[in-house]
């Protein structure tokens, strides 16, 4: 990794200066032209192959979706030297998403909070973006990760991730249905088992005639929230393999404020991620793993922001990990750090 992002603890105090969403966009750009001027080479990290939803990783440290939403840095951020990326989410059409300022942070607790809203550009620019990139060519395990539009009702929520699935199939590796957003009215509600249930029937048997279409069987992950009883964990842990759900991605943000009251913009409205979604995320990667046992890929995702996090995930039943808010926090040091405890954990 080049001395640009060994620099990142010296450059953060001026990124953090900056508002959330500015800050986001200048450190993208700032990747990407590091990246296409030749400064940086992809990182090439020993490595630790793992099996995840008939897929062989190169290791088990990822990209948690989010941070790319319109797949424009795929080659860029796959230089840092994830096993696999998952990039979106994209929704059929284009949408702004929800009115500016929606994205805080809380450095005491080393979080964020997002209303974001799957502000994304539509899935012709994604797709675009998508086949441009070379990261697939080059062995990267690429996974894309779709929603359904704010405007579209929730009881046609079906055809939005339809659409998305056959518009992403034929370029992804594995496509993750993401139901658990806070931040797009009712989406959660799609957790329910029986609105679970039906969603991923339709899904399943699109994904039986795209398989025959393109001659390849891509994986179905979903993702879900950190906010589910134990009966809910249940329920999703029995009713993903009995539809042919691959694997779970676990978990997005939180809407507890507990770990963050009387904090600077606690009170906003949103999806809290990082440091206090850790023991949550943690306490479903468990109950889906003893639930599931084999039947499902975890992929454990939420408050890593040191290596013996991701590897206390891997302890707990995840298969791989994904980063996000500690990328903010750590910068990309954070990637090897993890694969190095993970590697260690499994030797």
């Amino acid at each position: 990794m080049s001395a640009f992002f060994q620099a990142y603890p010296l450059l953060r105090p001026a990124l953090f200066a900056l508002e959330p969403e500015t800050a986001h966009a200048l450190t993208l750009s700032t990747l990407q032209r590091v990246y296409d001027m030749g400064w940086t080479r992809p990182s090439r990290a020993p490595d630790r192959p793992v099996a995840l939803m008939g897929l062989t990783l190169p290791n088990a440290v990822g990209l948690a979706a989010g941070l790319d939403k319109n797949g424009g840095h795929i080659d860029a951020l796959g230089s840092l030297g994830f096993g696999f990326m998952e990039i979106g989410t994209v929704t059929p059409r284009p949408q702004p998403g929800n009115p500016l300022p929606r994205l805080f942070r809380l450095p005491r607790a080393e979080a964020l909070i997002n209303r974001m809203g799957f502000n994304n550009d539509g899935l012709a620019v994604f797709l675009a973006n998508v086949q441009r990139s070379g990261y697939r060519a080059r062995g990267g395990i690429l996974g894309l990760n779709i929603g359904k539009n704010a405007d579209t009702p929730i009881d046609k929520a079906a055809d939005d991730y339809l659409a998305g699935l056959e518009a992403v199939y034929p370029h992804a590796d594995y496509v993750t249905i993401n139901i658990s957003s806070p931040n797009t009215q009712n989406l959660r509600s799609l957790q329910g088992a029986d609105e679970l249930s039906v969603l991923l029937r339709q899904l399943d048997q699109a994904r039986d005639t795209l398989a025959a279409r393109h001659g390849r069987r891509v994986p179905l992950a979903v993702k879900i929230a950190p906010d589910l009883d134990e009966s809910q964990i249940d329920a999703i842990a029995d009713l993903l393999p009995r539809h042919g759900i691959d694997g779970v991605i676990a978990t997005n943000t939180t809407l507890s404020r507990d770990a963050v009251r009387g904090l600077p913009h606690a009170g906003e409205a949103g999806g809290l991620s990082g440091t206090p979604v850790r023991e949550m995320s943690l306490r479903v990667v468990e109950r889906l793993r003893r639930q599931a046992g084999n039947a499902l890929a975890i992929v454990g995702v939420g408050g890593i922001l040191e290596g013996r996090h991701a590897a206390e995930k891997i302890a707990a039943g995840a298969d791989a990990v994904q980063l996000y808010t500690g990328l903010i926090y750590r910068g990309p040091a954070l990637v090897g750090e993890c694969l190095s405890a993970v590697s260690r954990l499994r030797s």
